[in-house]
């Protein structure tokens, strides 16, 4: 599944409506341990700031960004190096938004619209990638495959049945508190644009309301109460809490119905050899919610300094566009095949922002991640985004079979939130010493949506990207080096954290952060570009 936090989705703001309803590098210019590990920054960010956190350096700006803008004011300068392919194994992407139209791959050996396989690979018409979900969009989680399957001598199938007893009867509580909650705001904006006769009315003129309408009056009252809670506009309240209300409903109706059918392909998704080339070549997304992936693209590779809303990491990339991640759990067969596409067909590195925590044929995805590895092709992988330790809990994919890894090109990446001290890790985060090798900006980032719009999601979703921008970034400018080195570099010269901090947003749960990563530290490109250069010569 896509890992976007999903309280970011329909807000803070709105969760807390609804509980009330009931429901050390060598090389560092500015060593971290001579940084206050309090929060620095007390101020909130400002728009710029916050519309480009992730790229920000520590010490200047007091914010755990990657010297992202340093890096190429006092590095880069202009260079535009070689081009690296990265191929993003997602939701569809919208190659025509203006800040990714410039950096979508091509596939230059098929003939577009013509019906065949110009290139013999296997993919007909496949222009900027393949689509393996066809027409589909919405899909069920694996472990509700696994439960409608009935098959109860299966690996996991009463843990896959406990936990769908208790999570559907959840979600069906969490449908009906928000749209009970949708339903009483949305009415109370109505009645109070219909008074006012405008929807931009402000809380001192409904707080200056004196009616005997019992309507208006509770309308009123509903509109006080939002306000003190922080809301600015009732519109705003109500387009926060839709975000619940397709969650749950989605939930309900797809991810966590046993009779929904949501493949569309023809193939079946249990034989890897069945239907060679299922799918098509379109891989736009089929709708505007459908953002995920051109989230993820901007995030890598929107054309810097063009005057348009976000800057990628890399400036000098071709984003190959594999339509894998459905709303729902991705299929394994799906994820094996896109990662074995992304290796023949000339990418360097591979961003997987997304997981699951079950997977019955998670031997498919690690022999890709190990081919790969093989291959020469670094896999950047978001850890997810349960708050859990993925030392102990399984999450998908991997690159390890009891802790013994057959890549050594695989980085699982972590999420930071930008905010320096004891609240830097994203409470969201999963974590592992053994299993999460860095961390990286991935709360509340700026970036592409699609029709030519720009939002702020969160997650590790997001986390991976930046570090897949940083890995490209490095292998532009030193085309020499490895896969292997490339990888060593971001996991050596990132920014050693000597500090405590919370773990899963979780104020009674400090830890050091050392013990959350491999490396220990989080991910910066300036440092990097650095440590490259030296490993280069």
């Amino acid at each position: 599944m896509k890992l976007i936090n999903k309280t970011l989705l329909f807000s803070v703001f709105s969760a807390a409506i609804l509980s009330s309803c009931g429901g050390g590098s060598p090389i560092l210019t500015t060593p971290v341990e001579n940084i206050d590990t309090s929060p620095l920054k007390e101020a909130a960010l400002t728009e710029s700031e916050a519309h480009n956190w992730g790229h920000l350096d520590l010490a200047k700006d007091t914010i755990p960004g990657m010297s992202v803008d340093k890096a190429y004011a006092e590095i880069i300068k202009g260079k535009k190096g070689k081009k690296v392919i990265v191929a993003v194994i997602d939701t569809g992407i919208d190659f025509n938004h203006e800040d990714l139209d410039g950096v979508i791959w091509t596939n230059k050996k098929e003939i577009a619209g013509n019906g065949i396989d110009d290139d013999k690979n296997g993919y007909v018409d496949d222009i900027h990638g393949w689509n393996f979900l066809g027409d589909g969009y919405d899909e069920q989680l694996e472990y509700i495959r696994l439960v409608a399957s009935g098959d109860t001598s299966a690996p996991r199938y009463a843990e896959a049945k406990a936990k769908y007893d208790t999570e559907y009867n959840a979600a069906l509580a969490g449908k009906q508190q928000y749209e009970g909650i949708y339903n009483s705001v949305e009415g109370a904006h109505k009645a109070l644009a219909a008074h006012f006769k405008k929807e931009d009315y402000t809380s001192k003129e409904v707080a200056a309301i004196t009616t005997e309408d019992a309507t208006l009056k509770a309308a009123a009252e509903t509109a006080t109460d939002m306000y003190g809670r922080g809301a600015k506009s009732l519109p705003e309240v109500i387009e926060q809490v839709k975000g619940g209300v397709d969650y749950y409903g989605d939930q309900v109706a797809f991810n966590l119905n046993k009779d929904f059918k949501g493949r569309t392909t023809g193939d079946n998704p249990d034989d890897f050899n069945d239907k060679p080339g299922y799918g098509n070549g379109n891989v736009m997304p089929v709708k505007k919610s459908e953002s995920h992936g051109s989230h993820v693209a901007g995030i890598i590779g929107a054309e810097r300094n063009n005057g348009l809303g976000a800057n990628g990491v890399a400036n000098n990339v071709e984003i190959m566009s594999l339509r894998t991640v459905p709303n729902g759990d991705e299929y394994d067969k799906d994820i094996a095949k896109a990662i074995r596409y992304a290796v023949d067909n000339g990418a360097q590195v591979i961003n997987g922002s997304f997981g699951k925590s079950f997977s019955p044929h998670a031997d498919w995805v690690r022999d890709a991640i190990k081919y790969a590895s093989d291959n020469n092709v670094i896999f950047v992988h978001a850890a997810g985004n349960s708050s859990e330790d993925v030392d102990t809990e399984p999450n998908f994919p991997d690159d390890n079979v009891n802790y013994v890894e057959i890549s050594n090109t695989y980085i699982r990446v972590g999420a930071l939130a930008p905010k320096y001290g004891t609240a830097m890790v994203a409470g969201f985060s999963n974590y592992g010493k053994q299993n999460v090798d860095v961390f990286a900006p991935g709360a509340a980032i700026y970036s592409t949506t699609p029709e030519n719009e720009y939002k702020t999601m969160g997650g590790t979703s997001m986390a991976s990207p930046a570090v897949a921008g940083v890995a490209a970034l490095v292998w532009s400018q030193y085309p020499k080096l490895t896969a292997a080195q490339v990888k060593q570099v971001i996991m050596d010269s990132g920014l050693a954290i000597n500090a405590k901090v919370t773990v899963g947003g979780n104020g009674d749960d400090v830890r050091d952060f050392s013990t959350l990563t491999k490396s220990g530290k989080m991910v910066n490109a300036y440092n990097a570009l650095i440590m490259a250069s030296q490993v280069a010569k």
